[in-house]
Formats: structure tokens, C-alpha cells, sequence
């Protein structure tokens, strides 16, 4: 299944901006006086208009925040379970990476016939688990230095930090 997906420029004009901050002001200025917002969509050649599911409300409500941020969107159709490509596309690494992590036990996964099929929840907390396990050895690397420590002293302490990281990322 190929994703389809709507990618939001983080370039905006004035006029942009200003459009922005209308639609979102429109979104938002229901929520302090009713308890479930009502939200309708006009346009085309129809007269009726069509409620929005809340839902699709509070996506619309997200992207036009963080577009106002100045931010990119990305919207991307998913289904629960993803092939090893779309997977190996979510978490930014190599299809061949990601085998290699199937293969080793880091994620679990189920068989279609000759297919590998991820959970996306799983994909989602595997994503999250690199993460902190790279701020974590982004900090075990990080030294104070102070300009009266000797160079050769810092540098010996940081070859150190990373042959520990290293020691501790194989033992795994």
C-alpha cells in the first residue's frame, strides 16, 4: 500500500500568517463556550454543510497551530500494521537496519506467509527507545571542560566516555 501524504511548507507570506491566525481563531473560539465543539465544512458547489468528526477537528486544530508555528506537517495515512519498508521509512533507517534489529530480537513482529508485519504501536515505542538511548549516550560522551584543564587530560577522558558507551551498547 503506497502512503499517501500532504506535506505543509514552513514558508508562509503575510498574507499566509494572517489566514493562519483566522482559521485558527475560528477553530478554537467555540471551545471556552461549548463542551463539544461543533465544526462545519463549507464549500464546493454544496449548499449543506458537513459537520467535522472531532476527530479530523483536532488534526485540523494541530496543523494549522504548529503551520502558525512556522512549523512543516506532515500527514500520513497509516494502518496498524506496517511492511518492514514503511516501518524502516517511520523510524529513518535503512530496510537492511531494520531486519538486522527483527533479527536480533529488538522489535517484535508477526509473519504474513513470506512478509514481516510490525505493529505500529511497537514501531512507535521502538522509535521513542532509540531515543532516549541516544540522549543518553550523547550525555555519557558529554564532559565539563574547563580552559584550565589540560587538553591531553579532556581528550584521554573522552576517548574513555566513548570506548565505555561502545562497551555498553555491545553488551546488549
Amino acid at each position: 500500500m503506497a502512503a499517501a501524504s500532504i506535506l505543509a511548507s514552513s514558508t508562509h507570506t503575510e498574507s499566509d500568517v494572517h489566514q493562519l491566525g483566522r482559521v485558527y481563531e475560528l477553530l478554537t473560539a467555540d471551545e471556552a463556550t461549548q463542551p463539544v465543539p461543533r465544526h462545519y465544512l463549507v464549500g464546493g458547489g454544496s449548499d449543506d454543510p458537513v459537520e467535522l468528526p472531532e476527530e479530523v477537528y483536532r488534526v485540523l486544530l494541530r496543523v494549522v497551530d504548529a503551520m502558525q508555528k512556522g512549523l512543516s506537517v506532515t500527514i500520513s495515512p497509516t494502518s496498524q500494521t506496517l511492511s518492514t519498508q514503511q516501518a524502516a521509512d517511520l523510524l529513518d533507517i535503512s530496510r537492511p537496519t531494520l531486519i538486522k534489529a527483527l533479527d536480533n530480537g529488538k522489535l517484535p513482529f508477526t509473519r504474513s506467509g513470506a512478509h514481516r508485519r510490525l505493529a505500529l504501536t511497537d514501531v512507535l515505542d521502538y522509535r521513542e527507545q532509540r531515543r532516549r538511548d541516544q540522549y543518553a549516550a550523547i550525555e555519557a560522551l558529554s564532559v565539563d571542560v574547563n580552559e584550565s584543564d589540560d587538553i591531553d587530560e579532556v581528550l584521554n577522558d573522552l576517548k574513555s566516555a566513548r570506548k565505555a558507551v561502545t562497551a555498553a551498547r555491545r553488551g546488549r
